[in-house]
């Protein structure tokens, strides 16, 4: 009795772990969501995979990657290889938290190691998948879900301390503390170093 009692919890076990490192929903799934997007897009930035890196992403962010690309004299997967921030950086995917949706648009903030803060990382759903919209916030037209933990905690520490408060912006990238990572121009230089290595 106590070897089949014993069994049922290691099979137990065994199924909830499973299910818990299955890695990120299915894109269009029941369960897809802005976190379950940022996941897929570490897992492909991880793996260095440029097409899946693409796939994580909306029209108008792999439009702002083309344009990045042809004004940088970059080659396209140089300019995806970090999918558009630092967070990806991290070793193991970093702490994700305050998801926030409106409609279509969602956020979620991601720690940023590298430079030790949180990222408001904004996302659209797209034929209803979640995908990584920086070329919407790069444009303008991505409309925030409403600001991030990180942002109210800090005006309510400005507040409390008498100093500045944070300007109401008219749109979420006044709102989001991102910068895009992309790649800088080739020169001479680095033409004759890329030459060499090959």
């Amino acid at each position: 009795m106590h070897r089949i009692t014993a069994l049922l919890l290691v099979l137990f076990a065994f199924a909830t772990f499973i299910a818990c490192g299955s890695g990120p929903a299915a894109p269009g799934s029941g369960a897809d969501s802005p976190t379950e997007a940022y996941k897929r897009l570490y897992a492909a930035v991880k793996s260095k995979n440029t097409e899946q890196i693409k796939a994580t992403m909306t029209q108008k962010s792999l439009d702002f990657a083309e344009m990045v690309s042809g004004k940088n004299n970059t080659p396209i997967e140089k300019v995806f290889e970090n999918g558009f921030t630092a967070t990806t950086f991290s070793e193991k995917l970093p702490e994700i938290r305050d998801e926030r949706i409106k409609e279509n648009y969602g956020a979620v903030e991601v720690w940023n190691a590298k430079e030790s803060r949180w990222e408001d990382l904004p996302f659209i759903k797209v034929e209803g998948t979640w995908k990584f919209a920086m070329g919407e916030l790069f444009a303008g037209t991505f409309e925030s879900p409403g600001k991030g933990r990180d942002m109210k905690e800090k005006e309510a520490a400005n507040a409390l301390g008498g100093g500045p408060q944070p300007a109401n912006m008219p749109n979420a990238a006044a709102n989001t503390n991102i910068t895009p990572i992309v790649p800088k121009p080739a020169t001479k230089e680095s033409n004759k170093a890329a030459d060499a290595k090959k």
